[in-house]
This record gives C-alpha cells, structure tokens and sequence, in this order.
C-alpha cells in the first residue's frame, strides 16, 4: 500500500512544479497607442542577469505571454523599430501568480538635432543632421539584380559606363560597406559591386557633406552600404531564387538564430551574371585643322558580353555580454570567377598600313578571392547614450588574370597576337574607437581615432608573337610591377548642441597624416636582364573642418532648414597612379600616374526639408570647390610611339591633376502619397561646372550646365498585388575635352505576396525600351573621337523569396489552449 502514494507522488511531482511556476503576460502597442507593436522584441531578465534570459516577439495582435517562470525578481525590456527600448525593472513574482502588465504603449524615438523620419513604402527615407537613408529592402525593380544595379535606382546616385557610381555627376565618391571599406574589392570596387546580390542590402546611407566622425576623404560624398542583418529572438531568414535572360541566376539564403545572449548570422548568395553589351567607337584626324574625304579614320563596332559566378558568405556572431556590453566577430568570403569577351570589327580609311578591315578578339579572365574579418566592440555606460565603440578589421585579396588578344587583317598584314598575365594582391586594416559623451538632454560630444593601412602589389607579363619566328617573345615595354603602400591615421572631435527650441549647430574638426609609397619596376629595354626601380611618395597633413546648423520651421517643428560647410580631400585610386598601360583594346590605351596629387575639397550645402501628411521633400542648393581635380586626359599618340609603333589612331589617356574645378547645384527629393494606395518619389539635380584646366595640359576652361532626374511610383491594387516603376534621364553636358550625349532608362516590376506573406514572387525587366547607353564626342588638336557603349541589355527576372520566423519552436500541441490569440513568438 505505501508504494501506491510514492508512485503518484513521482508521477505527479513534474505537475506539481509546474502549477507552481508563475506567468506574466501582456500587450505591446505602438506610441499611438491603437496599434500593436507586432513582432517586438521582448526579453525578461532575471534579477541579477546571472540566468540567461527568456525572449520572444509580439504576435500580430502585440501579445506576450511567458510561462514557467520561478519565483523572483525580474526586469522586462521591450524594443522595437523606431520607438525607445522599454524598460520595467523590480517585477516581483510569486509562486503560482498570474500576472498581467496590461498594455504597454512605447515611446517615439527621441529626435536629434535636425532629425526627421518620413514614413513610407520604397524608398523610406530618413534625413539626419548629415546623411540621408534610404531603404531599399524593397525595391522590386533591382531584385535579381547586383549591387550596382541597385544603387542606380537610388535617388541622387548614377551608373557611369565603366560601372563606376557617380554622386552628383562625380565618380569621386567614397563606397562604403557597413561604414568601412571592403578589403574584399581589391583595386575594382566597380567588379566587387558587380558580384554582390541586390538582395544582400539593406540601407544606402547618402552622405554628401559629411561631418568630422566621418572619413574625410570623397569629393562628392560618401556611400554606405548596409548589408542585411537580423537580430530578432528566435530563429528566422530568407531564400531566395532568381532566373533571368541569358541565363542570368541567383540563389541565396539567410539564417538568423538568437536564444538569448548570442545572436548567430549568416548567409550564402551564388550568382550567375552574363551581361551583354555593345557599341562603337570612331576616330578622324585633321588635316589642316579639319576632317576631309582624305582624312585617315578608324571605326569599330563591338559585342562585349561578361560572365561571372560568383559565391559569397557571410558569417557572424553578436555576444550580448550584459545590458552594457556588447561583442561582435564577423566575416565574409568572396569568390568571384569572371570570364569577359569582345569581339571588335575594324573599319579604315586613308589608312593604307592597316588595309580596308581587320578583326580582334579578345579573351580575359580572372580569378578572384577575397576575405575579410571583423571584430566589433560596444560599450554602454550609466549616462544614457555615454558610449564607446571599437573596431579592429582585415581584409585581404587577391585577382590573378590572363589576357589574349588575337587580330587578322583583310590586307593579309601579319597577325598580331599579345598575351598579358596578370596578378593582383592587396591587404587592408582598419583600427578605429569612437567614443560618445551625452552633456545633457539637448547636446553631447563626440571624438575618435582611426587607422587604415592598405598595400597593394601589382604585376603584368606580356608576351607578343613574333610575326617572322612566330612564336610569342616577352615584351619588355609594357611588362613590370608595381607597390603600393597607403597609410591614414586620424584624430577628430565633433560637438552638437541644441541651441534653443529652434536651432541646433555641430561642430567639428578631424586631422589626417596620410602618406603613400609607390615601386615601379621595370625591365631594361637595353638590357632586360636588369631591372629599373622608380620610387614615389607622397607625405601630407592636413586639417578638416565641419560646420552644420539647423532651424527648426513652424509650430510642429518637424520642418527643418540647414547650412553646412565642410573640407574634404580625395586621393589618388591605385589603378589612377599605376602606370602600366592598359591595353585591353589595341586602339585605346589608359595609363595611371604615379604623381598625382590629392584633390582638395571645400562643401557647402544648404538645405530644406518639409514634411506634410502626404507630401514630403527635401530641397538642397549646393557648391562645391575642387583644386587639382583627377581626370583622364587623351594626348596625342606620338607619346607612346615607342609601343604603338608605326600604327596611326590610336587613343592614349593618362590620369593627370587636369584642373581646378567649381560645381553649384540644386536637388530635390520628394515623396507625394497620392492615394493609399499609389505613392510616387521624385529626385532632381541641376547643376553648373566650371572647369579651370592647369597650364601645359593644352586644355581650354570650359563651362557647362546639366541636369538629371528619376521617378519611381509604385501602385497598390490588392493588399497583396503591387507594381513599381522608375524611370531616369539624364541630360548631355560639356566635359573637359568633349561633350556627353543624353542618356534615359526605364524598369518596371511586379509583385505578389503569397502563402499568408511569407513568400514573395516578382517579375522585372530592367532597361525596358534598351536606351541606356553611353554616348561621348572627345574633339582633340589632332582628332576627333565619337564613341558610344551600353554595358547591359535589356534583362528580364523572375524571382521568388521566402521568410520564416516569429514562429513558435516549442512544438506545442494543436490543442493546447492560451490567451496569446494568434500568438506566434518563440519563448526560452
């Protein structure tokens, strides 16, 4: 008889425990105070923090409910997506209690100086006191797509023909990822942006006068890419798929996986990107200062296409130590495999050395890997917002290629066949800590250092056949090697005040060392057993100052006009001081210099933004002053007589300090909520350059005025059903040395939510009407050159995605009952 009650007593004793657990549950709702905060986080940490404390998110009603809990002291916190963290310490807990915390209503995020945000579909857009966010999460036109793709489709931003980003007409500008520089891109941040899926990004950061915290090189600005990354409790991510013409393909998948203290990410992303593209380019000398029916002239039309696969992951980890510290370790891999083609037909006239035709076609691939690591440190201290940050970073890279040209004459000329093989290594650290001091509710201080190291090592073989042996013999004139090694090291301060109910000021100061070493060697072309060195440096410190003040406008004060100045500096790229010559094409050569000097930049932007319930924008007159500014130059051909020999147009180009230069501008952004369900976002840039060429260059100062503009609109028919499209033009204008013809686009793209949300499926083509090209006239003392290029065609995308997440793991019973509603957050 005495084992029957040790039996129940064991049998039930797991019961009995957990009938004397208590619970705590409640509702979180939005500042508004009517709409639910769905999909909050929420944690309740246990008096101590010595127990790992349990996590969920809000339901779609902003319930939560947690179960199970020990008798005890506990503190619950609540963040969410614009809203301050929640907190509620001293929640005491008995055994067996119930206890409901109500509705809890979040509070709006506190507005800095001359901060607004403007709610809205794509893009969002937030303007600080020296930046502008956008994001571009879901833009539906880019989907399939790369990075470059995307970031044509943000306001303000541009694709040049060689794939370099432009920011107010300047392809000076600074590319950023996650605030640093990508160590992964080596040389070619254009093929590094080329490689990274659209779908990996989650804000762009426009910054076009930044203040002291920021790195004060870029002429026009800066551009931050911020690439996805989930932190919310439980496990949740992404897959996504993508097919396209000429058998365009991407892959990639998201994980996301936080228990408590340790948040886990990842993601993987493959692509298969084959662009084509074409176009032409025609040459005409004078003769006698004009182009006759005798002149000689050289025309050819080509068919490009690129092909890459490329393989990127992404790994990371974030260490929540406690309320005040934080630890973060990240690291990314790039492989990146490219196979570039060109076929180009010639066409001469008045060239009897080169015959009626020839034919060339070219070859080159490359090998890329890149890898890079992170270590993140954050500090929080007592004083609300009293912070210290710490970053230790590397990147290393490398590209090795080969290049094979092959060209026939119809005129039975000897063909010419060149052989390059190319190698590419560069390593980057970057140190930085930056600290952020509160003084008070209405200003703080802020100061910080930081050190980027880079080394580059450059070499090229070139081997040329023989035309009487036949056989491929080391061409001396074209092959060497070149070293890099760049330094920056910074010290900044930065003070902002709010200086009354109305106006605010910032100001800071930021000091740079910079120093860059370059190494050329080269072969003897007298003795090429010996090597020649050539050594160059360049050792400056300089001093930049930033200066912003804001007034707030109206009885809301969510108006706000702002004035800003800042100096800024834009250095030598290392293709724009390597000397070796291009010659990808056999008649258009590109030459670095390794004595260029830095441009030296001064900024003033004034700016308005207006905000009303269904039209928002923001209007900014700008000018900009630039000294040695860095462009190519085209000289006559007779400069590189020595490799060219007796063949006659040919193109040659050297990066040179061309000119100083002054650029004033206005822009406008704006956002009109037409109907609910139809919103429409608009930029538009005009501007004015000046440019003042250096003596001894043969260059004329020239002037010029253009103007560029974008729509993107986007129409709801059914909650679940939408479409978005964007067109861009942009206006000719005069350059240095010729005159760019207009250049228009338009994308469009459709969308439909399907399985309750969770899954995505879009259709867009990109380059509809196939009019983005890129037209130029370069009129030269002894040439006139006409040249056109579109570097992709028309592409067409079907995608599908999925999302999981705030979800319920815990595999409860279908039966099993709960006043959590419609509930779906994970507990621990």
């Amino acid at each position: 008889m005495l084992k029957i009650p040790i039996l129940l007593i064991t049998f039930l004793f797991p019961f009995i425990l957990f009938a004397q657990k208590a619970v705590i549950h409640g509702s979180v709702s939005e500042h508004d105070g009517t709409r639910a905060a769905v999909g909050a986080s929420v944690s309740l940490i246990p008096a101590g923090n010595s127990n790992t404390p349990k996590g969920q998110q809000t339901s779609a009603s902003g319930a939560f409910r947690f179960e199970g809990l020990a008798a005890g002291t506990y503190r619950l916190q609540i963040s969410y997506l614009g809203h301050k963290t929640y907190s509620q310490g001293n929640i005491s807990l008995t055994a067996n209690q119930v206890l409901n915390l109500g509705k809890l209503t979040l509070q709006e995020e506190g507005e800095e100086i001359a901060e607004v945000v403007v709610q809205g579909r794509v893009p969002d857009l937030q303007i600080g006191i020296d930046k502008k966010v956008f994001d571009v999460s879901q833009s539906m036109v880019s989907v399939g797509g790369s990075a470059q793709d995307l970031l044509g489709n943000v306001p303000t931003l541009q694709v040049e023909s060689d794939g370099a980003i432009s920011l107010r007409g300047s392809t000076s500008v600074r590319i950023l990822v996650d605030g640093k520089e990508s160590a992964m891109a080596g040389s070619d941040i254009n093929a590094f942006l080329q490689s990274l899926p659209a779908e990996a990004i989650d804000k762009v950061e426009i910054i076009t006068n930044p203040s002291a915290r920021y790195d004060a090189e870029g002429q026009s600005g800066i551009v931050n890419i911020i690439l996805k990354k989930n932190a919310r409790l439980g496990l949740n991510g992404s897959v996504n798929v993508s097919g396209g013409t000429y058998e365009n393909a991407n892959a990639g998948v998201t994980l996301n996986y936080r228990p408590g203290k340790v948040n886990y990410f990842g993601s993987y992303n493959f692509a298969r990107r084959n662009t084509k593209g074409d176009g032409f380019n025609d040459n005409s000398e004078y003769i006698n200062g004009q182009i006759t029916g005798v002149s000689p002239r050289t025309r050819n039309e080509d068919v490009s296409s690129r092909l890459g696969y490329n393989h990127t992951v992404r790994l990371g980890t974030d260490y929540y130590i406690n309320d005040k510290n934080t630890l973060s370790l990240a690291g990314n891999l790039s492989l990146r495999d490219n196979e570039r083609g060109r076929e180009i037909n010639y066409q001469y006239w008045n060239v009897p050395k080169l015959g009626s035709s020839s034919f060339r076609n070219s070859l080159q691939h490359e090998d890329d890997i890149g890898v890079d690591a992170q270590l993140d440190y954050k500090r929080s201290f007592a004083r609300e917002g009293e912070e210290l940050m710490a970053n230790v970073s590397f990147g290393y890279d490398t590209e090795d290629g080969t290049n094979d040209y092959h060209q026939t004459y119809a005129n039975g000329i000897a063909d010419l066949k060149r052989k390059n093989t190319t190698s590419e290594m560069g390593k980057n650290w970057n140190l930085q800590l930056d600290y952020t001091l509160p003084l008070g509710e209405d200003h703080k201080f802020e100061a910080g250092y930081r050190s980027i190291m880079r080394y580059a090592d450059e070499s090229q073989f070139s081997e040329l056949m023989d035309t009487l042996s036949m056989e491929f013999k080391p061409d001396y004139t074209v092959s060497n090697e070149f070293d890099m090694s760049s330094t920056v090291h910074a010290l900044y301060a930065n003070y902002q005040r709010k200086l009354s109910s109305r106006w605010g000021a910032q100001v800071g100061l930021r000091a740079e060392q910079a120093n860059l070493n370059t190494t050329i060697y080269g072969y003897d072309r007298t003795n090429p057993s010996q090597m020649t060195m050539d050594k160059g440096k360049l050792d400056y410190f300089r001093v930049y100052p930033s200066v912003f003040l804001s007034y707030a406008v109206g009885e809301g004060k969510s108006d706000k006009v702002q004035l800003s100045y800042s100096r800024r500096v834009q250095r030598p790229r290392g293709w724009q001081v390597n000397p070796f010559i291009d010659m990808s094409n056999e008649q258009n050569f590109m030459q670095g210099n390794p004595n260029l000097m830095p441009e030296d930049i001064h900024a003033t932007e004034l700016s308005f933004s207006k905000f009303y319930d269904k039209w928002n924008f923001v209007a900014s007159a700008f000018y900009r002053m630039v000294k040695d500014e860095v462009q190519p130059v085209i000289y006559n051909d007779s400069l590189i007589a020595d490799i060219v020999g007796d063949r006659t147009n040919i193109t040659y180009a050297k990066w040179e300090n061309a000119s100083d230069m002054n650029v004033g501008g206005f822009e406008l952004i704006s956002k009109v909520n037409i109907f609910p369900w139809w919103d429409v976002t608009g930029n538009l840039n005009v501007s004015a350059i000046h440019f003042q060429p250096k003596p001894g260059l043969g260059l004329e100062e020239r002037k010029s005025a253009n103007w560029n503009g974008n729509l993107t609109t986007n129409v709801k028919f059914t909650p679940t059903f939408s479409a978005q499209v964007r067109g861009d033009y942009r206006s000719g204008m005069k350059t240095m040395q010729g005159r760019m013809e207009p250049m228009k686009g338009v994308d469009i793209a459709i969308k439909k939510e399907m399985l309750k949300n969770r899954a995505t499926l879009m259709l867009n083509a990109r380059d509809v009407f196939n009019s983005r090209k890129f037209e130029m006239h370069n009129y030269l003392p002894d040439k006139q050159i006409h040249f056109s290029h579109r570097w992709m065609r028309r592409m067409v995308t079907l995608s599908f995605s999925y999302r999981f997440g705030i979800q319920d793991l815990s595999k409860k019973s279908k039966n099993e009952s709960n006043d959590m509603g419609d509930m779906e957050g994970q507990q621990y």
